[in-house]
């Protein structure tokens, strides 16, 4: 199994994008990923997968727990350690979708 490092050479790049902002059907923000140091992985796996499904769906939950890899199995065995994994595991486990809301560096 790949590791999450070798996966996150894979992606587009993303120094293009500031934020990504996740919403629940009504539109409410319920989190925002930012470029930043230790959110860099999440964020360019969001952001794969939201080109890649339009949105944050179960599917691309679960896309995204293999692109996650060794951390996707840190966050099952140790739940709150990495939240934006946590996140995928709730969404896949309920069904559910967030859309996603690029915030564009200037």
């Amino acid at each position: 199994m790949a590791q999450f490092a070798d996966n996150l050479k894979k992606l587009p790049g993303i120094s293009h994008v500031a934020a990504i902002k996740l919403l629940d059907a009504t539109g409410e923000l319920l989190a925002t990923i930012e470029n930043k140091a230790g959110s860099q992985g999440s964020l360019a796996v969001y952001n794969h997968l939201a080109q890649t499904y339009g949105a944050i769906t179960p599917e691309a939950a679960r896309k995204g727990l293999e692109m996650f890899a060794e951390h996707a199995d840190d966050a099952r065995a140790n739940p709150g350690k990495h939240p934006h994994v946590d996140r995928l595991l709730e969404l896949l486990a309920e069904r559910r979708t967030l859309r996603t809301k690029h915030v564009f560096a200037l």
